[in-house]
């Protein structure tokens, strides 16, 4: 996060107002004890990618992708619960929508389509054929003659 704790900082030169960030503080699953019926240290984090303030390539590249965690209507919903204090779950939470962010922002180079060598082709259909003559030597033995 920025110094002034108002911006969730994805990179140098892209962060998203915490404004837009909504936590809501919910129990957490599982064994704890006595005190995991009383105190609500996970984070239930929601963030809508449409109303964002990110750029709009940004946004169609996380709506597009295939996370679980985004629903078809561009709401992105993380649930943080592996630490004891609430603090330190929503850090966690912030910390994961932050990856999350940083993955749609890297653009891979297009693929250049290229075509296997006549060599290549040569070889993979000479190692079909042994394979083929040594799965052929597996099958039962006939009859012979005599």
């Amino acid at each position: 996060m920025t110094d002034s704790e108002t911006e969730l900082e994805i990179s140098s030169r892209l962060s998203v107002p915490l404004y837009q960030i909504e936590l809501l503080a919910i129990r957490a699953q599982g064994a704890g004890g006595q005190n995991v019926n009383k105190v609500s240290s996970a984070i239930h984090l929601r963030f809508d990618i449409g109303a964002s303030s990110l750029p709009a390539y940004i946004k169609e590249r996380l709506a597009n992708t295939s996370d679980s965690r985004i629903s078809k209507d561009g709401i992105i919903v993380i649930k943080a619960q592996q630490h004891r204090t609430q603090e330190k779950n929503r850090q966690d939470a912030l910390e994961r929508l932050a990856e999350l962010i940083r993955k749609a922002t890297v653009v891979l180079p297009p693929r250049v389509a290229t075509r296997p060598t006549r060599s290549s082709q040569r070889k993979r259909v000479d190692q079909k054929t042994r394979r083929g003559q040594i799965k052929n030597l597996r099958g039962k033995v006939g009859k012979v003659d005599t």
